[in-house]
């Protein structure tokens, strides 16, 4: 049986490269050559153990690759064609998808909690950090990424572009509006992106590495404030006269960014939550204004989909928005486990890592 190198969780702490057998394709399966993946910081919380998953699975969940072989009823693509496919992998005809909501495409847990919706790849099948990655329901999930963009042109869109992009548009960003992100990341600065393409006039941003102050800046940040130099809600009521914004997009995931971005609000202000909790939540009741404030409160998983792909790519393409500076380190699968070290400890200014079998 032929087999392929790939990224394992073994136990909390422990990702290790390991050899396992390339996947057999089924009828409505597509098998793809990864060339170019990356790691997440979802990744990050399952190496800490903050969320579950099987020991020996493969993680990852952002591939771009070339199809290898395809199920025997897959059609409209062809072996060797380039293709992306989103992290979340909906099916297309699930309760889910025909309500709208593709990304909820996934089991509900009768008993204990794990969030699941549509994530699959890196959660509960192998996922992109490997030579090979199987991808279910290949026709809904299959996009063809166009010759002129790069892998890495288009490496954000399977996972952080998508929901980076998510968050203002959950938020309902409008023309003129004023929006505060927290926290910088790259689903952060994604956020930016997104916020800026949906017509906000002032963006916020709020970290505290400078690496990722600079990044907002040119990602589109109007202001890019440090939170050890002051309480963020103060300074982005100073910025906007006491008003608050519009809409806050958190995402870092942490009780204390959630309740900084609610106290941020203006009246009837919408706050968009991005961030993965590995904690219980608690709403403030003065920072919710005791329920009477007519707050709205947005959450949001990764949109996934050929559709949501070849969309994403349309913003790649038409130069309106560049993720390639997002890409700060590149690292050969065969050292994927450095990668990981680097990634987790936030090193040497790293924003994403691209991986490269």
């Amino acid at each position: 049986m032929p087999k392929m190198r790939a990224a394992i969780f073994v136990e909390p702490g422990r990702i290790v490269l390991e050899d396992k057998p390339v996947p057999d394709v089924g009828p409505l399966d597509a098998l793809i050559r990864v060339t170019t993946t990356t790691i997440c910081g979802t990744d990050v919380h399952i190496l800490k153990g903050e969320y579950p998953v099987s020991g020996g699975l493969t993680v990852g969940h952002e591939p771009v690759g070339v199809i290898e072989k395809l199920g025997s009823a897959v059609m409209g693509y062809a072996e060797g064609q380039r293709v992306i496919a989103g992290a979340i992998t909906p099916s297309g005809h699930s309760y889910a998808c025909l309500c709208g909501f593709g990304s909820q495409d996934g089991p509900r847990e009768k008993h204990g909690f794990k969030p699941t919706g549509g994530w699959r790849f890196g959660n509960t099948i192998d996922g992109a950090q490997a030579d090979y990655l199987l991808v279910p329901d290949a026709m809904a999930n299959l996009a063809p990424a166009p010759d002129a963009l790069s892998d890495e042109q288009v490496l954000m869109c399977p996972d952080i572009m998508s929901t980076g992009f998510s968050g203002a548009e959950r938020g309902g960003v409008r023309i003129g509006d004023a929006v505060a992100v927290f926290a910088l990341g790259p689903i952060g600065l994604s956020a930016v992106a997104g916020a800026r393409l949906m017509g906000a006039t002032r963006i916020i941003g709020v970290d505290t590495v400078p690496a990722r102050l600079a990044a907002a800046r040119r990602m589109g940040c109007d202001e890019a404030i440090d939170f050890r130099a002051g309480d963020p809600v103060e300074q982005i009521l100073a910025l906007t006269d006491g008003r608050g914004v519009d809409v806050a997009i958190e995402a870092l995931g942490t009780p204390a960014t959630f309740e900084a971005a609610l106290r941020a609000l203006r009246p009837g202000g919408v706050l968009s939550s991005l961030g993965v909790y590995s904690k219980d939540l608690t709403i403030p009741v003065g920072a919710f204004a005791a329920g009477l404030g007519d707050h709205t409160i947005v959450t949001t998983l990764c949109p996934g989909g050929k559709e949501r792909m070849r969309r994403l790519m349309a913003v790649i393409a038409s130069g309106r928005v560049d993720m390639r500076p997002l890409v700060t380190h590149r690292f050969k699968l065969d050292d994927i486990e450095k990668a990981y070290e680097l990634f987790a400890h936030q090193r040497d200014g790293v924003l994403k890592v691209a991986i490269t079998p």
